[in-house]
């Protein structure tokens, strides 16, 4: 009896001792894997939830979203099935059958059979210390085995299926069918066929095989009589990486700055239409400057009522030598693009009116740096303009002469409150250059501030995605000056003058624009809006070199008008409603300084009768020649036909001018100058012997 008792002791310790040697480790619930998943890609979606790009995040293994069972193709399924456990849907997570070969084969010394179901796999792969590579004892069988009985209790064929179909490593960093669907082959695991599935099949047993071995697998597998079309199906499967070409690739700047998490699905207010809209007339407007004119832009389309962004396009390749910077998020220098929102505050302030008389003419300004010297794109001028002509036409001294008026601080903080955060600067540090657009600004913000003018003169932050709040609009700039200003840049007549009757910025619709271009001709800008968008685009180099041949409307503006025929097709904008405080006159031009017109006013500001102000009433100065200027002399030209006129402006009544120590005479008797080479000193005095202006220019 104590032998019985001592025997059932060491048999119950043995069995207890082996059931806790071999106890499998907890696996999770088939729900709580499904959640945990995360995909080493991350999704961009289009406001109507259409995919219009993705990105890798993760770059320890290519993981693609959990593909549901009913989303793979059946023949793949059930040939995958087949090859790896043909009894999986009659065992109970262990096939004796295949295990009991797999020992008789051992016993006879042959090479051994895998006896591994797919539920001994999944369970594998949820807990990896079970089988773990090079760790394929005994102990370690069992307690996969176990395991597996453990996983088939708790979740369902289909389940299990489902999970191996997502887990399995098929082929280097891929990770699940769906990642070697698109992968291999191009394809997503609904489009897989029985010659697919074959080939994924042969790959399991050894992911890194060869073609050879991989078609040798696949016709075994297949049981095929003719099996010739597996050796050039594996070499390409094998061959170089697959493109994803269900990614449309639409938005890649944008994906790179939204899809930072692995998993993330991001559902963003652009429209894949118009993206494309976007994306063609760039790509057609770069390809026809060519490489060696202008590499690279940009464009973003808003939606003007809710702020949304409708299309972002950052670049678009081609012969870009930094395919990979954001080009609508780059910080470039803005040219006369914010000249329209110091002609607002201007109006608002009450300093000018769109009928108030400019002068266009040479201009210098002491600075801490030196004297200023601003002059129009054509290098020539106009004489007296109308503020309406100055900001249409977009002359530049006109333009800081109303900096002159409102101040740079106070135009520096207009900036900042239009959304340009990128002039963290006091208004000093820019100078009189922030007429012109010495700033540097994004394509965004652009956009973002023109859209206030449409919404007389309100701002809010630009919309990404639909998740992003929605700020209420703020009021920045009047209704009334917000309004004239958008007239103004919708006026053909009032740009002729610059950019021709018929230029890229005259559309069939009612359209406020506005062209911009930075120093060097390295950045070139075409910023608008209808009444139902804003449209802003930006061509240039992003290595920052100047661009060749490329004027105003030649480079932005094909692509602004492209984008915006594209976006009123059927539907044309149509002029935007004054508000209550603008009056309408019909004016007229002393000496006919410009045509007679209809112009509108802020209440209580109309006229009818514009006149510049008369000479007696301008400070007496030296026009001609300019500060600064270099004249070169011409030795193919008789020396006494290279004389320099000398002009001035203002009562000069009983002024002098003095070259250097020479007396020229009288200011208004128009002399002309032969100076020698070098640097010489004009000065206009006054009756009283006082200087009241003086300018330095050199001859060589």
């Amino acid at each position: 009896m104590r032998v019985v008792l001592t025997a059932a002791t060491l048999l119950i310790t043995s069995y207890v001792a082996l059931a806790w040697i071999t106890r499998p480790p907890p696996l999770p619930a088939y729900e709580a894997v499904v959640a945990n998943w995360k995909p080493s890609e991350a999704w961009l979606y289009d406001r109507n939830g259409r995919l219009i790009d993705s990105t890798r995040v993760d770059y320890q293994a290519r993981r693609l979203a959990w593909v549901r069972l009913a989303d793979i193709s059946p023949v793949a399924r059930d040939t995958l099935v087949a090859a790896e456990d043909r009894r999986f849907q009659s065992h109970n997570g262990v096939d004796w059958w295949s295990l009991g070969g797999a020992l008789r084969d051992r016993v006879d010394g042959k090479r051994a059979r895998g006896a591994s179901t797919l539920s001994m796999q999944v369970a594998a792969y949820l807990a990896p210390d079970l089988a773990t590579p090079g760790h394929r004892g005994t102990w370690d069988k069992i307690r996969q085995m176990r395991a597996a009985r453990a996983l088939e209790a708790e979740w369902s064929k289909d389940q299990i299926l489902e999970a191996y179909l997502n887990l399995a490593g098929f082929r280097g960093e891929a990770q699940g069918i769906a990642a070697a669907a698109l992968g291999l082959f191009g394809k997503t695991p609904s489009a897989l066929t029985r010659d697919d599935a074959l080939l994924l099949a042969a790959l399991l047993p050894n992911p890194r095989a060869g073609s050879t071995e991989v078609a040798r697998r696949a016709c075994a597998l297949g049981r095929d009589a003719d099996c010739s079309r597996f050796a050039g199906a594996a070499a390409s499967m094998l061959g170089p990486a697959r493109s994803l070409a269900l990614d449309p690739g639409l938005a890649p700047h944008l994906s790179a700055k939204l899809l930072t998490q692995p998993g993330a699905r991001i559902t963003t207010t652009l429209d894949a239409r118009t993206q494309a809209v976007a994306i063609a007339a760039l790509r057609r407007q770069l390809q026809g400057l060519g490489g060696t004119r202008a590499r690279d832009g940009a464009v973003v389309v808003v939606d003007n009522a809710s702020g949304e962004v409708r299309a972002y396009v950052g670049g678009i390749g081609g012969e870009s030598t930094a395919p990979a910077v954001d080009g609508a998020a780059a910080w470039r220098q803005a040219g006369s693009t914010l000249k329209p929102f110091l002609y607002a505050q201007a109006i608002e302030k009450g300093y000018l009116t769109a009928a108030s008389i400019l002068d266009d003419s040479p201009v210098q300004l002491d600075t801490a740096s030196g004297l200023y010297v601003p002059q129009n794109y054509d290098k020539a001028f106009k004489g007296p303009v109308s503020a309406r002509i100055a900001l249409a036409g977009s002359l530049n001294v006109p333009a800081v002469r109303t900096l002159l008026l409102t101040g740079v601080d106070a135009f520096r903080d207009r900036l900042w409150d239009t959304g340009y955060r990128g002039l963290v600067e006091d208004g000093q540090y820019y100078g009189y250059s922030l007429a012109l657009g010495s700033a540097e600004v994004t394509l965004l913000e652009q956009v973002g501030a023109y859209r206030s003018l449409a919404l007389g003169g309100r701002w809010s932050p630009l919309r990404l995605t639909l998740a992003s709040s929605k700020q209420a609009l703020r009021q920045v700039t009047s209704p009334e000056a917000a309004w004239i200003t958008a007239d103004i840049l919708a006026d053909p007549n009032a740009r002729a003058g610059t950019f021709g009757v018929d230029s890229a910025l005259r559309l069939p619709f009612w359209a406020a624009v506005k062209t911009g271009t930075s120093k060097a001709m390295r950045d070139n800008w075409c910023i608008g809006f209808s009444d139902r968008f804003t449209v802003g685009v930006w061509v240039g180099n992003l290595e920052g070199d100047p661009m060749r041949a490329v004027s105003g409307t030649s480079g932005a503006a094909p692509v602004w008008r492209d984008v915006m025929m594209a976006l009123h097709a059927g539907a044309p904008s149509k002029p935007l409603s004054p508000p209550p405080g603008i009056e309408a006159r019909s004016i007229r031009f002393a000496d006919a300084i410009e045509q007679p017109r209809r112009e509108y006013f802020m209440a209580g500001t109309a006229l009818t009768e514009i006149a510049s102000a008369p000479a007696a009433a301008r400070r007496p100065r030296i026009v001609n020649p300019v500060a600064g200027s270099v004249y070169a002399l011409d030795p193919d030209i008789p020396i006494d036909r290279q004389r320099l006129a000398v002009a001035v402006t203002g009562q000069v009544t009983g002024h002098r001018l003095l070259l250097d120590r020479e007396d020229l005479g009288t200011a208004d008797s128009r002399p002309l100058l032969l100076p020698r080479r070098g640097q010489h000193r004009l000065k206009l005095i006054d009756f009283g012997g006082r200087v009241v202006d003086q300018i330095l220019f050199t001859v060589r």
